[in-house]
């Protein structure tokens, strides 16, 4: 892997993170209970991509 290809995937973790951080923040204010559900799975979903980033890593 080229160091510019590195970088991209550096990135594309680091947006994984920041949408698992920021679906969990959000779900935690979040009072309707489908609305939460459905930023709980957003989140739920990002988990995945990155742990399928990481997985091709390996």
């Amino acid at each position: 892997m080229t160091s510019k290809e590195l970088i991209y995937v550096e990135d594309a973790l680091g947006h994984e993170q920041y949408f698992q951080t920021k679906c969990t923040e959000v779900a935690s204010n979040l009072q309707d209970g489908e609305l939460k559900n459905t930023v709980q799975n957003m989140q739920k979903t990002h988990q995945q991509i990155f742990n399928s980033f990481m997985n091709e890593l390996n």
